[in-house]
């Protein structure tokens, strides 16, 4: 099974323009989530920088020259998509790719850990009828479990999401809310999606559905048309940048770990 991830960034960001070009540690944010990627994707010996497993899907000539600059591969995109995804999309049919799966690593996730793509990965080569994996950590707090900006999800007994809201999933009766994390794992979403060709070229021609207006979350669109999404664990944290004060706890994390 061959795997390629594209990483969708663009440069206009209304919390934060220009953050894939943000420096972190002396590396654009862009670079370091190359990296980690390549990391676990490289090229094969011998097939050169046209052959990479891991390429960026900008709309920005700025982000192409950087990316191009440490030696990486970019494309161009358009700058009217909806979503990640449909860049992806379109990223992949420039491309040309014969890649099985497509694994989207979003372009603000410095930290994405390998072990987490091996993750995603691995839903795919155990389990034949995968058609998008995805990633989920246990909360450590109810506190976080509360902010409705770290979507919850709910699996079967598979695995599979059943939904993803920013609401607290499930409500634990009879239960002090305060001791809810000691009767129920609950489970953060981390933006990390992996896709088989097939189903990535179908779930970006499907019209928006209710419960992703309702929510402001892609996935469940894919959910409400009948697709499955299958859910890898993780206990590895990230963090993701979405605004400059991200980035100043994203320096704070970085200068911890070296």
């Amino acid at each position: 099974m061959k795997f390629i991830a594209i990483i969708p960034a663009r440069y206009a960001s209304t919390r934060f323009p220009g953050k894939p070009l943000a420096m972190l540690g002396g590396k654009t944010v862009i670079q370091r989530v190359y990296e980690q990627v390549a990391g676990v994707l490289p090229p094969a010996a011998g097939s050169g920088t046209s052959c990479s497993n891991v390429w960026v899907a900008t709309d920005d000539d700025r982000i192409l020259a950087a990316v191009k600059n440490f030696g990486g591969q970019a494309v161009m995109t358009r700058s009217d998509h909806r979503s990640g995804t449909d860049r992806i999309e379109e990223a992949a049919l420039s491309i040309g790719t014969d890649a099985d799966v497509i694994i989207n690593v979003q372009g603000d996730e410095p930290f994405v850990q390998p072990s987490q793509i091996e993750t995603l990965m691995h839903l795919f080569t155990d389990d034949p009828s995968t058609q998008i994996g995805t990633i989920g950590k246990p909360f450590g707090s109810m506190e976080a479990v509360g902010n409705p900006n770290s979507p919850k999800i709910v699996t079967d007994v598979n695995g599979f999401a059943l939904y993803f809201s920013r609401s607290v999933i499930p409500y634990v009766r009879g239960q002090e809310q305060s001791l809810w994390l000691e009767h129920f794992t609950f489970l953060k979403h981390l933006g990390l999606y992996a896709y088989r060709r097939d189903v990535l070229s179908q779930i970006t021609q499907l019209p928006q559905s209710p419960l992703e207006i309702a929510e402001s979350l892609e996935q469940l669109r894919w959910l409400q048309h009948g697709f499955r999404i299958k859910v890898g664990l993780t206990d590895v944290e990230t963090v993701g940048i979405d605004t400059p004060e991200d980035l100043h706890r994203a320096e704070q994390f970085l200068a911890e770990a070296l």
